[in-house]
């Protein structure tokens, strides 16, 4: 349990003084303490106050005098602060052993929220006409690192890939081929999704202002992609699939992975959508609009002053919501699963296996990617729709937190960015648009950040050879591209720079990094394997015991971030672990002391840190390399 355990050694004994003066549900907290205020503080004094009629500072006196009487094993003391916080002091002796040695087991930092139920967390889900943009990955980076952290909190995770293969978008790359005379194959050396999305998709999208019978066709081209059996719907899963596999490439390469990919033209024939509708009709969640507006459609009531949402069109024709409903009940198993499996044609590089619904009948395969609860990693300007799904799916599972949306704020181009893509923004920021061609291609990013820190690493190390400098560079680049897109909050927009993205320096993955490949360095140098059978007591030094608290923290931030959903939090902590490090490492030689009892109780905490920054990297997706 770690630095937990202190937490509810206080809290049983608070229980217990609350329990003997007769007072019962104060739902008061224990946390680990601020700097000045010990080691773990509480706010039951400020919680009492109007109850007892006594100011928080006498009512923490009189719970300190108390809290000496209980039974406490790693409690030094208790002290009143001026302000009214009970403060508690740790016996680091104890402490220290407890969490340096919990620390060296396999199942460090697991939380037991799940309790093993099913989550569906759906990610990614970019339209396959193009290749994937640094504002795609956002979204896939978040519900990567999100899917890793609900691993961690013991819950069976199904991660899914919704391909939408029906849209405009997809119709508008069809056009491109079927009408505008675009060759099928790229450019020698250009991946095909690249081609899709810098040449095909946006020249033929230029032309629709200039060639109204484009509009047309267009419209024409989505009436056909609905019927499976048309010849133009089997041409647009040809393209689709040779753009999803590039993209797959891309997230394959940034150690993303998947357990079942979903098709929206699948689900568009499935007959979900009508099972679904008759449903709505019979839970009265839609009704029959007979006048105004939206007379003849049939209508979700808004909420809140929002505007009512049509659903049903007066031609009987379904809004793009009706793709998503039926979607959102089959994650959560509310309807007969009308798909069999198949196994995607290329094994993923973690060898984990990935599926692919379709509607053949032939050698029928049953898979299971439901869950009790979903999580859909969608970005804010969608909220509208989310809110009216998340609304809905409460109310079909009973059940309001069934379906989560996880919303996040867009990814923008600072105005230099934007400049060399050929566009004034006058100074502003600029947002992307695949449509306009607007926007940084994602592998294009990482080989850029690939070749700088090849080009940095040989400066340093001219002794490595090529495949380990090669090594080292993926992983700082996959690393930088991933923290890049998870150390701020959710809800605040992220300003790309070309430029700035490329510095290894500040608050990046590779000050990280470098700090773990720092800790391997001392180990190695010191031609001993690093035990737990050592004197915790000899850690003493402030900056030990700064870094032994980080470590045991390690657990209350996994439980923070799942209950969250949050991946800032394993963010924050890896950085803030890596600050108390570089603080040890300043302050506390390790090696050649002269006293081996302290070097082997200083390399126990060198160790302890490298194996709790590793597992907490692994949640980013990150990997530590031993040297950079």
């Amino acid at each position: 349990m770690t630095f937990k355990s202190i937490l509810d050694e206080i809290e049983n004994n608070l229980n217990k003084i609350l329990g003997e003066l007769s007072i019962h549900d104060v739902k008061f907290s224990v946390e680990p303490a601020k700097s000045g205020f010990g080691d773990v503080s509480s706010n039951v004094s400020f919680l009492l106050a109007k109850q007892l009629k006594k100011n928080p500072k006498d009512i923490a006196d009189m719970l300190s005098e108390r809290f000496q009487n209980c039974t406490n094993t790693l409690v030094m003391r208790s002290e009143a602060h001026p302000s009214g916080y009970l403060n508690f002091y740790a016996d680091w002796g104890k402490l220290s052993q407890l969490i340096l040695s919990e620390s060296y087991l396999d199942e460090f930092g697991d939380v037991d929220i799940g309790k093993n139920t099913a989550i569906v967390v759906e990610h990614t889900s970019v339209n396959p006409n193009k290749a994937l943009h640094i504002g795609h990955i956002r979204n896939i980076v978040i519900g990567d690192t999100v899917s890793r952290i609900l691993k961690k909190a013991n819950y069976k995770v199904n991660i899914l890939n919704y391909v939408d293969d029906s849209g405009l978008q997809v119709a508008d790359i069809i056009v491109g081929f079927k009408h505008l005379g675009f060759a099928e194959e790229p450019p020698h050396g250009k991946k095909f999704d690249h081609y899709c999305g810098d040449d095909v998709y946006v020249k033929t999208t230029e032309k629709y202002g200039a060639d109204p019978s484009l509009e047309r066709i267009r419209n024409n081209v989505l009436k056909e992609l609905e019927n499976g059996d048309s010849e133009t719907a089997r041409f647009a899963d040809k393209i689709t699939r040779k753009v999803l596999a590039g993209q797959l490439e891309t997230c394959w390469n940034l150690d993303v992975f998947y357990d079942c990919l979903n098709f929206e033209s699948q689900i568009i024939r499935s007959g979900l959508w009508s099972e679904i509708f008759e449903e709505l009709k019979a839970m009265s969640l839609i009704e029959f609009e007979k006048e105004g507006k939206n007379a003849g459609c049939w209508v979700i009531r808004g909420e809140d002053n929002e505007e009512d949402k049509v659903i049903v069109r007066s031609n009987g024709t379904a809004t793009y919501i009706a793709k998503d409903i039926p979607y959102a009940a089959w994650k959560l198993g509310l309807l007969d699963d009308p798909f069999n499996y198949e196994k995607y044609e290329k094994k993923q590089p973690d060898s984990r296996d990935l599926w692919q619904t379709t509607l053949k009948k032939n050698n029928p395969i049953s898979q299971n990617f439901t869950g009790e609860k979903v999580v859909t990693v969608i970005d804010s300007r969608q909220a509208r729709l989310q809110k009216i799904i998340t609304s809905l799916m409460g109310k079909f599972k009973s059940m309001p937190d069934a379906y989560v949306h996880l919303g996040y704020e867009s990814v923008t181009l600072s105005s230099e960015t934007a400049k060399t893509l050929g566009l004034d923004t006058e100074g502003k920021q600029a947002q992307m648009s695949g449509r306009r061609g607007l926007y940084v291609n994602a592998d294009s990013v990482y080989e850029l950040l690939k070749e700088k820190t090849k080009e940095e690493t040989k400066k340093r190390h001219s002794e490595m050879s090529p495949s380990e400098i090669e090594k080292i560079a993926h992983n700082v680049s996959v690393a930088t591209l991933r923290y890049e897109m998870i150390k701020q909050d959710l809800d605040k927009i992220i300003t790309f720079d070309l430029t700035k993205s490329l510095s290894l320096e500040g608050d990046t993955a590779p000050y990280i990094q470098y700090t773990c490949a720092r800790a391997s360095r001392i180990l190695e140098k010191s031609d001993r394997i690093p035990t737990i059978d050592v004197d915790f007591s000899l850690l003493k030094e402030k900056s030990e015991i700064d870094l032994i608290k980080n470590i045991g923290l390690f657990n209350l931030q996994v439980r923070d971030a799942a209950n969250n959903l949050s991946p800032k939090v394993i963010a924050r902590y890896c950085h803030d672990l890596a600050v108390a490090f570089n603080s040890f490492y300043e302050n506390a030689k390790v090696l050649e002391l002269g006293d081996v009892n302290l070097e082997n109780s200083r390399l126990c905490l060198v160790n302890s840190f490298k194996i709790t920054l590793e597992r907490a990297l692994d949640l980013l997706g990150i990997t530590a390399p031993d040297r950079m």
